[in-house]
C-alpha cells in the first residue's frame, strides 16, 4: 500500500497554510488602490490613512511572537496556529464590512488579524521540533517556509484580477471586496483540513506507519539528554537566552536578512519607478519573478544543506554558517550593483538575483533555532521574529524619508538611493559576518534545562549535564 509519510504531510500542508497567511496579509495592499480610486466611499482617503491602514497589521503581529511560541510549547503547534490562521481568515471575511463602517474598526480588524497571525511561524517552529529528524530539520522547515513567498505571488496576482473582474457585492456593489471574500473562504477550506489532516506530535497521530514514529522519535531522542516533560524556570531560561552567542547570531542574522528583504520588498519598486521610470507592478510576471525564485531557492537550499549534513561533508555550524552566508552577501552584492545600473533589464535581473538568492539564509539563521534548541524552539522563533519585525518596519521607514522624490533633484535622488542600497547592503554583510562568529549548529547546554551538577567540557561552551532538575520554585515556568 502506497504510504506518504505524515512529516511531508505537515510539511505541505504548512505550506499552503503559510501561503494563505500571508495572502490574507497583503491582499489589502491591492486591494487599497482600487478602494481608492474606483469606490466613491474612499475617495477621501489619504496616503497617511492608508498608511496606518496598511502598517496596523504590524502592530498586533509583534505583540503575539512570544506568547505564541510559549503556547505552542504547552499546547500543541497545532492549536495554536490553526486557531491563529481561523482568527485571521474570520477577520479577513469582516474587512469589507468593518473598511466600510470606520477607519477605526478597520484598523482594529488588521491589528486583530496581525494578533492571529503572530502565533504562526513560532507555532509552527515548535511543531517541527517533535517531528522534524535532525537531519531532515532543513529540508521540511523550507518547505513551509516557501509558503509565504508563494502566497504573495497568488496574492498579488489574483487580487488584481478580482479587484478589476470579481463579483459585486452589498453595500455599494464594487468588486474589491470579493478580494477578502475569496481568499477568506479558501483560508477556512484550509483551516479545516488542518485540524483534521494535522496532530501535534508523532506519537498523537492515529494513522502515522510504527516505522515513521519510532524513526522520528529515536532520532530527536539521540539529541536529547533529558526529560521534555520538566517544567522550566522563565527565569532561569531567560538568562541563558540572554547569554548566549548562538542565540544572539541568530537575533542578528533574523533583523538583518529582514532589514535588507523588506527594503527589497517595498522600495525597489518606487527605485524603478523614480530613478528608470518604469514601474513593475504592471508587470505581472516581473513583479511575481523575483518571489518565485525566492520560493525555489528556499526549498532547494534546506535539501542542499541536509545533503551536506548528511553525507558529513560539512558539520551543521559550517552548513548553517554557508548558508546564511550566501543568503545575505548575494543581495548585499546585488543591491550595489542595482544602485549603478541605468537598465531596466538589469536592474530587473539583478532585483531576481537579490531576492531570490536570499532565500539561502533560511536554511542558516532560520532553521538555526532547531539546532540549538530544539525544545524551546517555538519561544526562540517569537523572539527573533518580534526583533526582525522591528527591523522590517523601521527599514522602509528610514528608505522613505532618504528617498522622498520632491525633496531632490533627479540627479540627486539617484545619489540617495545608492546610499540607501549601501546602507542595506552593510546591514547584510554586518549580519552575515557576525553569525559567522557568534552562530553554532551544536544543541546548547541549556537546550534541556538547566542541570544540577555540571561538568564543563571545555569546547564551545557546551557541558554535559545530569539529569536531575534544579530544585527551587518554578513560578514561570513552561
Amino acid at each position: 500500500m502506497f504510504y506518504i509519510p505524515k512529516r511531508y504531510i505537515l510539511a505541505g500542508m504548512s505550506l499552503l497554510g503559510f501561503a494563505n497567511v500571508y495572502a490574507l496579509r497583503v491582499n489589502l495592499s491591492v486591494a487599497i488602490v482600487s478602494m481608492t480610486k474606483h469606490d466613491p466611499y474612499f475617495k477621501d482617503w489619504s496616503s497617511t490613512t492608508q498608511g496606518l491602514v496598511l502598517a496596523s497589521f504590524f502592530y498586533g503581529y509583534i505583540i503575539t511572537q512570544i506568547p505564541g511560541g510559549l503556547l505552542a510549547e504547552r499546547y500543541g503547534g497545532k492549536w495554536v496556529l490553526g486557531l491563529g490562521c481561523l482568527g485571521t481568515t474570520v477577520l479577513t471575511l469582516v474587512t469589507p464590512i468593518a473598511a466600510y463602517h470606520s477607519v477605526g474598526l478597520l484598523v482594529a480588524v488588521r491589528v486583530l488579524e496581525g494578533f492571529g497571525e503572530g502565533v504562526t511561524f513560532p507555532a509552527m517552529h515548535a511543531m517541527w521540533a517533535k517531528w522534524a529528524p535532525p537531519l531532515e530539520k532543513s529540508k521540511l522547515s523550507t518547505i513551509s517556509y516557501a509558503g509565504p513567498h508563494i502566497g504573495t505571488i497568488v496574492a498579488m496576482s489574483a487580487s488584481g484580477v478580482l479587484c478589476e473582474h470579481g463579483f459585486k457585492s452589498p453595500p455599494h456593489y464594487q468588486r474589491w471586496p470579493s478580494v477578502f471574500y475569496v481568499f477568506g473562504s479558501l483560508g477556512l477550506i484550509w483551516c479545516i483540513a488542518w485540524f483534521f489532516v494535522v496532530h501535534n506530535s508523532p506519537s498523537s497521530h492515529p494513522t502515522i506507519s510504527n516505522d515513521e514514529r519510532f524513526y522520528i522519535e529515536s532520532k530527536i531522542a539521540e539529541s536529547t539528554t533529558r526529560n521534555t516533560a520538566e517544567k522550566i524556570p522563565m527565569s532561569w531560561l531567560a538568562a541563558r537566552f540572554l547569554g548566549s552567542p548562538a542565540v544572539w547570531a541568530i537575533v542578528i542574522g533574523h533583523m538583518c536578512n529582514n532589514w535588507g528583504f523588506y527594503t527589497l520588498l517595498t522600495s525597489l519598486p518606487t527605485f524603478f519607478s523614480d530613478v528608470l521610470g518604469f514601474d513593475i507592478r504592471n508587470d505581472g510576471l516581473v513583479s511575481a519573478a523575483p518571489f518565485g525564485a525566492m520560493a525555489v531557492i528556499i526549498v532547494t537550499s534546506g535539501y542542499i544543506a541536509d545533503f551536506l549534513r548528511q553525507r558529513q561533508f560539512l558539520t551543521t555550524t559550517s552548513t548553517r554558517k554557508l548558508m546564511n552566508s550566501i543568503g545575505q552577501i548575494s543581495p548585499a552584492v546585488f543591491l550595489v550593483v542595482t544602485s549603478y545600473t541605468n537598465s531596466v533589464v538589469l536592474a530587473v535581473v539583478f532585483l531576481v538575483f537579490a531576492v531570490g538568492l536570499s532565500g539561502f539564509s533560511l536554511s542558516g539563521f532560520n532553521v538555526n533555532h532547531l539546532d540549538i534548541a530544539p525544545r524551546f524552539a517555538g519561544v526562540l522563533m517569537g523572539i527573533t521574529n518580534s526583533a526582525a519585525t522591528v527591523s522590517g518596519i523601521v527599514a522602509p521607514y528610514i528608505t522613505g524619508a532618504m528617498t522622498t522624490a520632491d525633496k531632490f533633484s533627479p540627479q540627486t535622488l539617484k545619489a540617495q538611493w545608492q546610499k540607501v542600497f549601501f546602507l542595506s547592503a552593510e546591514v547584510y554583510v554586518f549580519g552575515s559576518l557576525l553569525f559567522l562568529i557568534l552562530a553554532s549548529g551544536k544543541q546548547q547546554w541549556w537546550a534541556d534545562g538547566p542541570p544540577k551538577s555540571t561538568k564543563h567540557d571545555g569546547h564551545d561552551g557546551h557541558v554535559q549535564t545530569s539529569n536531575k532538575l534544579e530544585t527551587g520554585a518554578l513560578y514561570g515556568s513552561i
